[in-house]
């Protein structure tokens, strides 16, 4: 099988949707709505002494493990914002007594990591449960789908774990809020910490999920180790999400002469992959970069595997160690599920918060009114710092942590799998021109 070369018809696509794009306004006009005006499920969705909050996640399919995770990170901030703790102690907006004093009920249900189930689910949460606001997923082709539901039937979309650019590039929608880092911003993030630890003008090899996911990945760490870097991709193998037996892409990478193996697969998939990465001798001759690397990864394959890779995460529980808040909701969730907190529990914590916190200042549970709070560009003291969105591309502005896998004997407990070695500033690796995002009207 030949190795393809750099998906060019995402960058095509990025590229022509930016330039289409042009100037934007630094805000958008937020039309006041009366307070009894309905907009989705409001005000129907908030007459009693509660709130309907519909989460989404994969407890099944290759992602599940981090959906695990991520449900938890759901749970806990629904118990602080309902009966106090943790960060929400700390929001001066937040009294640990619900929202605008309405206690938060949720029902989850499992996407299988498929855009389907996730779409049916909060389907039924919206129209049965008067959901008055969704979140959760854990890959971009259910936060893309998610995305454009709650533009349809007009109703806040807390995004969950997503890295395409599109989710806030060319997909992005005017009901949808996302916080993970964009493939940009990790990219952008990574390409400097790669630069100094692995050196220039080396030669890289992809390893792609063929989705939204995949491809935006491989085209921004693609863009920004060429250019920065002065790296030269080889090429990618395109495999399908959920594939089991790598082999046959393993061994034209092994055979690739690259440097580098730049490993874009995720969740299950980054797992079985870089076992078999392993099996081939491609980590004994090549160096290993994940540019996103997914919650339990280190885990599951182990410091020997892990040891001296290079990528970003979300979150990682060591900030904990700096940060007060971070310490915070480490601490919490750890008390309550046993274990540090992973990226995902992180994710779907803090997009608990600011959506409260948003709804707490706009006084009202009004999209419109929310939409607008969230887009002022509030800053939030969170585990990474401050945080705020965006209001051009509802992307959240946020540090990126950069890490390597340490060494076993450099463990200092059975968590210890990372070194953040780089934590960069949010306003330092924002996509300047939006990767084609046009917000559409309310």
């Amino acid at each position: 099988m030949p190795i393809r070369k750099q998906n060019d018809v995402t960058r095509r696509r990025v590229l022509k949707g930016a330039a289409a794009l042009g100037a934007l306004p630094l805000a958008y006009p937020v039309r006041r709505a009366s307070a009894e005006e309905a907009i989705g499920n409001y005000p129907a969705g908030v007459q009693g002494d509660s709130v309907f909050v519909g989460v989404t996640t994969p407890l099944t399919g290759p992602y599940s493990a981090d959906g695990e995770d991520h449900l938890k990170g759901y749970q806990l901030a629904i118990e602080h914002l309902n009966g106090g703790g943790g960060l929400v102690g700390k929001i001066p907006t937040l009294n640990g007594k619900g929202v605008l004093g309405k206690k938060i009920v949720y029902k989850y249900a499992d996407t299988q990591t498929q855009p389907n189930p996730a779409v049916q689910a909060q389907t039924q949460f919206i129209t049965q449960n008067k959901a008055i606001m969704i979140t959760g997923c854990v890959s971009s082709a259910e936060a893309i789908a998610l995305e454009k539901l709650a533009q349809r039937y007009k109703v806040l979309n807390m995004v969950g774990c997503s890295g395409a650019n599109e989710t806030t590039g060319v997909d992005c929608q005017r009901y949808a809020f996302r916080s993970q880092p964009s493939a940009y911003m990790a990219a952008r993030a990574l390409a400097p910490v790669l630069g100094k630890q692995l050196g220039k003008n080396l030669k890289s090899v992809f390893l792609v999920p063929d989705y939204a996911y995949g491809h935006s990945v491989e085209h921004s760490t693609g863009e920004f180790t060429a250019k920065e870097l002065g790296w030269k991709s080889l090429g990618s193998q395109v495999c399908p999400l959920g594939t089991t037996d790598y082999s046959s892409y393993l061994l034209n990478i092994a055979n690739s002469g690259a440097d580098v193996f730049i490993n874009v697969a995720f969740g299950a998939d980054a797992v079985a992959s870089c076992k078999q990465a392993k099996q081939f001798g491609i980590l004994e001759k090549m160096k290993m970069v994940v540019p996103n690397i997914s919650a339990f990864q280190a885990k599951e394959l182990g410091a020997e595997i892990m040891q001296g890779v290079y990528g970003t995460l979300d979150f990682w529980w060591t900030l904990a160690e700096t940060n007060p808040m971070a310490k915070l909701f480490v601490d919490s969730f750890d008390a309550k599920f046993k274990y540090k907190p992973s990226w995902p529990a992180h994710i779907a914590y803090t997009q608990m918060i600011v959506w409260a916190d948003a709804v707490e200042r706009a006084k009202s549970f009004n999209p419109h009114l929310v939409i607008k709070a969230l887009e002022e560009g509030h800053k939030l003291p969170l585990p990474l710092g401050d945080v705020w969105y965006r209001a051009q591309d509802h992307q959240e502005v946020r540090a990126v942590p950069v890490v390597v896998g340490n060494k076993p004997s450099e463990m200092r407990n059975p968590d210890d799998y990372f070194k953040v070695v780089g934590l960069t500033p949010g306003p330092e690796i924002m996509p300047p021109d939006f990767l084609g995002c046009k917000l559409p009207s309310l």
